[in-house]
């Protein structure tokens, strides 16, 4: 049936093997693609352009599938829409989508005695206008100073993250004749004319210097440098105005800086040092009893405690335990307001937000019915809001906010997002079950299906999965992926450890030593669907992006009989060149994740999985690999040499594609338009391997 869906007369490209030995630790690889490292280089354009244009002719009789699937997807948008409004001080903040723009509009408006709603609309930028002319546009920072006057925000105009900063009067329309590169976040002082800003290493893209910028300076004051190679640096201010924040942190270790905000001169003051694998995150919280700061720790467990301190007094001596480490509750962030404390909590893997009246410490606990949900909480900027705001969705409900009174225990619903097309939430269902690791470990699946999509074993099923950097992929809604739902398919994640799911021990039970539990969970996910009958073998779409790349090209390395097909995005598979190379971006901080090959036990393990290194001969399923050539996280030459090797080696005649985005980066084409073709190439791929492109 492909052979009528697909174009598959067309002679793919053949990239040129030239053998490159590659020696470490008295073991010799054999790279024949080694070549296509050099970024730029007009072999590898010219290589890339061969894939595009091969992907472009099989699959050429899609067009009109991807041409219905795009317009379905787009019929089910509100094109014109409208965020939430944010109040700062007196002036109400929000974003807008116009019809037939691809990117935000961002606006305030006064607050008066009559309110704000019927006050003029004060433009503050409009994406659309900066990207005009752009083939990639993507805003970064966006910084209001306290007064309101002036806006600071950083843009990315090529894909490859990094961000130009640019300052605006407000109250002129002027933008300042200063422009910092390579910067990676910013913050104001009190003062509204000092601005922070941390910048990142030209070569290495690690975010290392911080830098203070006054109008009145001739020359902008570089304050601090991070010399060790796996801390990266941000900055932040506290709810409560009372701090500027400068975190300097690795993958498992971190370190603060504070500055008073009303006091940019003074000295950053450092709250705790750095202490291997011990993490830690500080609010402020000014209140009649003294200014006191709290402190989110995991000192005496991984699922963190939380405790306070006087601001006089950091010393851990000084500290006072406020919630003792739980072994079966993971305390992932604490909020302040004025009057409220909100802790968000998994508790055995589900969300739960811990309210407590400060004036009266009465606590309760918001918890959520639903099996497979994702709840946030929103960042309200008001110090004295007298509600708080959270965002949830699930696999069945639309992105939802609420505004919840704690005295009244009562959530509102302010705005969920429309989708559009008839959707009806009743017509799905989503789940929540289980699956048995090799070593008795469970990992959750969460899944959603339509309710009249039956349980025979031959529902098409597509299975993502990530697995990396403590990282939780919780379930949300997708008004795209009705798609492959309304045509019978099922959706599921699987939450294999490497994730934050189940916190800091789901973590590191798949990373380091330890990453092989990642490809083994993802195999035991796939394999309990069919022995429950959602799927069949073959039937399932395996797909992971980045990371979770690493991980779909792991398991098809190991168990590639057990996929119909295959979806890998800026895909991580030349693991041991790459973290090799100590001069690439980001690889020295990711040693704490994956490991340092340049220690002979850390490179034989990671030779062990490696994609690329791993590609056998035998049949694979069809498989579609996406990259960007902008990408600075995974550089481009790793889908490209994955792709090269897989053809030569693979035993079968299915597609084999790469597609790489030439004005794009790590996540892909901008722009709400661009995103939805992209995503209607993807699903259309997925569609006609498994034959069922038709709507039942």
């Amino acid at each position: 049936m492909i052979t009528k869906t697909l174009n598959l007369s067309v002679a793919p490209p053949i990239a040129a093997s030239r053998p490159k030995r590659l020696n470490a630790h008295g073991h010799t690889r054999i790279d024949p693609y080694f070549w296509l490292h050099q970024q730029g280089s007009k072999a590898l354009i010219d290589y890339l352009d061969a894939e595009n244009a091969y992907a472009e002719a099989t699959l050429a009789p899609t067009k009109p599938l991807q041409e219905q699937l795009y317009a379905e997807m787009l019929d089910r948008i509100e094109e014109d829409d409208q965020s939430v409004p944010v109040k700062l001080g007196p002036w109400m903040y929000y974003s807008r989508m116009v019809s037939g723009k691809a990117y935000a509009i961002h606006a305030r408006k006064r607050i008066d005695e009559a309110g704000w709603e019927h006050s003029p609309e004060e433009l503050l930028f409009d994406e659309n206008i900066a990207a005009a002319g752009k083939p990639f546009y993507e805003l970064g920072d966006f910084e209001i100073s306290p007064d309101g006057r002036y806006l600071a925000w950083t843009e990315d105009t090529r894909g490859n993250r990094q961000y130009r900063l640019s300052i605006r009067d407000l109250a002129t329309g002027k933008t300042r004749r200063m422009h910092r590169e390579r910067v990676t976040s910013v913050v104001w002082a009190n003062d509204n004319s000092t601005l922070f800003y941390t910048v990142e290493d030209a070569v290495t893209q690690r975010s290392c210097e911080m830098w203070r910028y006054r109008p009145d300076e001739a020359q902008d004051s570089l304050r601090y440098t991070e010399r060790d190679e796996r801390f990266s640096l941000s900055l932040m201010r506290t709810r409560s105005n009372g701090f500027l924040v400068l975190s300097s942190g690795s993958h498992t270790t971190n370190e603060l800086r504070l500055l008073p905000a009303d006091q940019p001169l003074a000295r950053w003051k450092i709250f705790a040092r750095r202490r291997a694998n011990i993490e830690y995150e500080v609010d402020h919280h000014p209140d009649h009893h003294g200014d006191r700061l709290l402190v989110r720790v995991n000192d005496t467990g991984p699922n963190f405690r939380l405790i306070e301190t006087s601001i006089d007094d950091w010393r851990r001596e000084a500290w006072r335990e406020l919630l003792p480490h739980d072994d079966d509750v993971v305390l992932e962030g604490v909020d302040l307001w004025r009057d409220w404390q909100v802790l968000s909590l998994r508790v055995r893997g589900q969300q739960v937000l811990r309210v407590t009246t400060l004036a009266s410490g009465d606590t309760h606990d918001i918890a959520f019915d639903e099996p497979a949900c994702s709840v946030e909480i929103e960042d309200l900027p008001e110090w004295e809001s007298p509600f708080l705001r959270y965002e949830f969705e699930s696999l069945t409900t639309p992105d939802s906010v609420f505004d919840y009174e704690p005295l009244a225990r009562r959530a509102s619903l302010v705005k969920q997002t429309r989708v559009l097309g008839g959707f009806d939430a009743t017509h799905y269902i989503s789940e929540r079950i289980e699956a048995l690791a090799s070593d008795g470990t469970c990992i959750p699946v969460s899944l959603v299906r339509r309710r009249d999509t039956p349980l025979n074993g031959q529902a098409p099923l597509w299975l993502e999965g990530y697995g990396a950097y403590g990282i939780a992929i919780d379930p949300w809604f997708s008004s795209t992926r009705l798609s492959l739902l309304d045509r019978g398919w099922i959706f599921a994640i699987a939450h294999v450890r490497g994730g934050g799911e189940l916190g800091q021990c789901w973590h590191d039970g798949g990373r380091l030593r330890h990453k092989h539990n990642s490809f083994s969970d993802y195999i035991a996910c796939a394999e309990m669907l069919i022995a429950k009958g959602y799927t069949a073998t073959q039937r399932i779409v395996a797909q992971g992006g980045s990371a979770g790349g690493l991980l779909i090209g792991a398991v098809l390395n190991l168990r590639p009989e057990l996929f119909g097909a295959a979806i890998l995005e800026v895909p991580f598979v030349d693991v041991v060149t790459t973290m090799l190379d100590a001069g690439l971006p980001l690889t020295i901080g990711e040693y704490e994740e994956w490991g340092n090959p340049a220690r002979r036990a850390d490179y034989h393990r990671l030779l062990a999985y490696s994609p690329y290194d791993n590609v056998i001969k035998t049949a694979y399923p069809p498989i579609l690999v996406e990259a960007g050539l902008h990408d600075s996280q995974v550089m481009v030459r790793e889908p490209a040499k994955y792709v090269a090797k897989l053809r030569t080696l693979k035993t079968d005649r299915n597609p084999l594609l790469l597609i790489t985005s030439m004005d794009a980066g790590h996540g892909g084409a901008s722009g709400r338009y661009d995103s939805l073709r992209e995503r209607a190439r993807q699903l259309a791929f997925a569609l006609v391997i498994l034959d069922s492109s038709d709507k039942p």
